[in-house]
């Protein structure tokens, strides 16, 4: 099984997005764009896991606390690596203090099962879409640098989930197979 953690966004935020990527996807077409449908705010991404280790990670996951919920602002655009070579255009995710913390818990909650700790800063984002060619790119680059501070909405968050991705032809597709309420009860 291919499994992730994760915050889901708000269908405000999909909304917003869905009709950014219509505006985008005639300037840069032969870019593979990410369905709406499936985006989310990954926490920790675990690839190909033994089923049999499925009860071992949600027993890990459960006892995750916050003392409040994450605040989640979805605002601007950008690519990876850079403008100038980009591989993925992404929006921006601007977390509360405590969704740092989170990552870090999960991703620390999961290593004695053998998941290897995170190598590179957590760096919050939805990828909108990943980029084969160049073909069509300058324009989607300008494009995306006059919405380098567009709001697209915000959420709140006091669960996280454990999904399960298969991979099809169409893309992926998700099935939440745990949920976490992670914020303490007053």
């Amino acid at each position: 099984m291919r499994l992730f953690v994760a915050l889901d966004i708000p269908d405000a935020v999909r909304r917003a997005l869905r009709e950014l990527i219509a505006r985008l996807k005639p300037k840069c077409a032969d870019a593979r764009w990410v369905r709406p449908e499936g985006m989310h705010v990954t926490l920790k991404f675990l690839g190909e896991t033994d089923a049999a280790k499925l009860d071992s990670i949600k027993a890990a996951l459960s006892p995750l606390r916050s003392d409040r919920p994450v605040d989640l602002d979805f605002r601007g655009l950008g690519f990876f690596p850079n403008e100038f070579h980009p591989r993925v255009i992404w929006c921006g995710v601007k977390g509360s203090s405590n969704l740092v913390t989170l990552a870090a818990s999960v991703d620390a909650a999961l290593q004695p099962l053998g998941f290897s700790a995170e190598s590179r800063e957590f760096s919050p984002h939805l990828t909108l879409a990943r980029f084969d060619s160049h073909k069509g790119l300058d324009t989607l680059v300008r494009a995306a640098n006059n919405l380098s501070s567009y709001d697209f909405g915000s959420a709140r968050q006091s669960e996280f989930y454990l999904y399960q991705s298969v991979l099809k032809r169409g893309g992926a597709e998700y099935t939440r197979l745990a949920t976490f309420p992670f914020v303490e009860k007053a």
